[in-house]
Parts: C-alpha cells; sequence; structure tokens
C-alpha cells in the first residue's frame, strides 16, 4: 500500500480586494476566492510556496 500523502487545511482570512493581481490567482489556485472558506490541499512544496506568497490572506489550520 502506497503511502497516503500528506495534507494541509488553508483557509482565507483576507481579502483579495486591492491586491496584486498575481496574488489573487494564487488564492485561486488555492481554491480560495472569499473570506472563510477553508481548502484540503497535499502537503506539496509548490502548495507551501504558494502559501507563503499569501500568508497574509491565509492561514494554516491545525498544523
Amino acid at each position: 500500500m502506497a503511502n497516503a500523502a500528506k495534507m494541509i487545511k488553508v483557509e482565507q482570512t483576507g481579502s483579495a480586494i486591492r491586491r496584486h493581481h498575481s496574488q489573487r490567482a494564487t488564492l485561486i489556485g488555492l481554491k480560495l476566492n472569499k473570506i472563510g472558506r477553508v481548502t484540503e490541499l497535499q502537503d506539496t512544496p509548490a502548495v507551501r510556496g504558494m502559501i507563503a506568497k499569501v500568508q497574509h490572506l491565509v492561514r494554516v489550520v491545525g498544523e
């Protein structure tokens, strides 16, 4: 049996209004586009980099 991929929950806490278009696109890439939305993603270096880019707009839940 293959190892299950580690998952990470991310919640959007800030608005994308008046943010640079690349930050808006990053939120969409994280499957977030409204305050309060929570999504569960695989914990990969790419996802961690996306979270770091918009760290002022999101928080990691339950880590």
